[in-house]
């Protein structure tokens, strides 16, 4: 624009010094050229708050500077176009088209005082104005369009980040309750239990009070470990010495053996393969919450815990002789409630792509199914 607007002032004063070089208002003509075209090229720009505050004021005192050149020189009227889209990019549109309509109205007085009347004279500066006005105008509202789509944009960016944010820490407040519900709260009820028989039988049998309390000693030290191994990163404390998840699951046995009256067998059914640590702390979990259910709401007396590897999947089958219930039908859809019990256990499955299968009745036992695929 700077570029344009001071070849048109050459080129129109080039044409003045040619055809009225002893004018009387030559040095006034080339003064104010000389003016104008410095002026512009060091127009104020709107980058900053103090630039934009004197954008305005300038436009005004050049119009008024061009005016009086073009009324001194009517060959320099055709300078107008780059001050039309000056004038559109500083000023609200209504003012700018004002402003227009009145430098068209000019541009076609100094051309009818060179040329005389000529109908392209007097039609082409209003059709050439108004086609720039309009495809600035264009241009612009096209622009602000896509400045607030991207500012949406942001902002949908940013509410989605916040809510992937939010749902992230949900997700692991929920593992954590599962996790907690499953290791630690069950240790510390197994825990109560064993002490409380202990003071039932601490006068008539002492022995068989210190055996409970030692029992209770050592799901304490389990508790520990449990606990440390949270502080560490997560993982149950009985696959932490890497000997898999059989040998887990049969000191899950041992334990409930040890610290009450049930009795509690493991077995492995087919060829082991390798299992993924997701899979293997999901059903070492699912295998501590269906016993602590049994322990605390079965009266059995007898348990069973089987692993099987049935080629395409794994399956893990916890099987009891207690007092059974009637099994609802399963809320699969249904978020669990604070991670605890079946709902837990249905939760961490379907993680991994698993189901949770229960089969009960009334004083029919109870058995807890939950199959994974290997491709985890």
């Amino acid at each position: 624009m700077s570029v344009s607007f001071v070849v048109l002032l050459i080129a129109a004063m080039v044409r003045f010094l040619t055809r009225h070089s002893g004018a009387p208002d030559t040095p006034w003509v080339v003064a104010l050229t000389a003016v104008l075209a410095v002026g512009y090229v060091l127009r104020p720009g709107l980058g900053s708050a103090s630039s934009a505050r004197w954008a305005k004021p300038w436009l005004a005192v050049f119009i008024a500077g061009w005016v009086a050149l073009v009324l001194l020189a009517p060959s320099f009227a055709w300078s107008a176009v780059p001050l039309v889209y000056t004038a559109l990019r500083l000023l609200s549109e209504r003012t700018a088209l004002l402003l227009v309509a009145l430098l068209t109205v000019l541009v076609v007085i100094a051309q009818v005082r060179i040329s005389g009347v000529d109908p392209l004279l007097i039609l082409g500066p209003p059709a050439v104005a108004g086609l720039a006005a309009a495809v600035f105008l264009h241009m612009q509202h096209q622009s602000a369009r896509q400045n607030a789509l991207i500012d949406d944009l942001i902002r949908t960016r940013a509410g989605l980040a916040a809510s992937e944010r939010r749902a992230g820490t949900l997700a692991e407040r929920e593992r954590l309750s599962m996790e907690i519900h499953d290791t630690l709260a069950q240790g510390l009820s197994s825990q109560r239990m064993l002490l409380q028989a202990a003071e039932r039988v601490w006068d008539d049998d002492p022995s068989a009070a210190r055996a409970h309390v030692s029992t209770a000693s050592s799901i304490a030290e389990r508790n520990l470990a449990e606990a440390r191994r949270f502080v560490h990163d997560l993982a149950p404390a009985d696959l932490a010495d890497g000997g898999g998840l059989a040998q887990a699951l049969g000191a899950v046995a041992e334990r409930e053996s040890a610290a009450s009256a049930l009795s509690v067998r493991f077995h492995v059914d087919g060829a082991p393969v390798a299992l993924s640590a997701a899979v293997e702390a999901a059903l070492l979990r699912v295998a501590q919450g269906a016993m602590a259910n049994i322990r605390e709401h079965a009266g059995a007396s007898e348990a069973s815990i089987t692993l099987s590897f049935l080629g395409d999947q794994v399956v893990l089958d916890i099987a009891d002789n207690g007092r059974g219930f009637t099994v609802g039908p399963p809320a699969t859809d249904s978020p669990p409630e604070r991670g605890h019990g079946i709902p837990a256990m249905q939760a961490r499955l379907r993680q991994l792509g698993g189901v949770l299968t229960i089969e009960s009745g009334p004083g029919e036992g109870t058995v807890v199914s939950a199959a994974l695929p290997l491709s985890h």
